[in-house]
């Protein structure tokens, strides 16, 4: 697992802006933390990464937010609200691990209480595993760790 140490939530959006600008078509970022501990940051830099124009929010109350606009369509899915792998299949979401486009999902480990759980799916696609902690009240540290295509 590659860590980087974030400073700020601006070190933090710049990372994910980083990954936005090399994304290909058909990935997947799954991205695991508690509150706080900085997913929506990372994914508002990644979509400027992509080049879409507009505000991104977490998608808390709505399941998933769409991004048009940019180089590739981006799918921002958060978990927040769903507490159980079966709720989640029951919502409808498999689709989007396959995107037309780039999935980022907040929360992933309430679909995927282990890494390992991805492994199936891990052959087919790119698939990067992000953890977020917080260290101190502006630092995080983000690790991550890459499977797939």
């Amino acid at each position: 697992m590659v860590t980087r140490i974030s400073n700020s939530p601006a070190e933090t959006e710049a990372l994910g802006e980083t990954w936005g600008r090399s994304v290909q078509s058909g990935s997947v970022f799954a991205l695991c933390g508690d509150l706080g501990a900085g997913k929506t940051q990372l994914v508002k830099g990644f979509a400027r990464g992509l080049g879409f124009p507009g505000r991104v929010h977490s998608p808390t109350f709505s399941l998933v937010n769409l991004y048009t606009g940019g180089r590739l369509t981006l799918f921002h899915l958060d978990l927040y609200r769903l507490d159980t792998p079966a709720q989640i299949a029951a919502a409808g979401l498999e689709e989007y691990l396959k995107p037309a486009g780039v999935t980022v999902i907040e929360w992933a480990e309430r679909w995927f209480p282990e890494r390992t759980a991805l492994n199936p799916l891990a052959g087919s696609m790119p698939l990067r595993w992000v953890e977020l902690a917080t260290v101190t009240e502006t630092q995080r540290r983000i690790q991550y760790e890459d499977f797939g295509a």
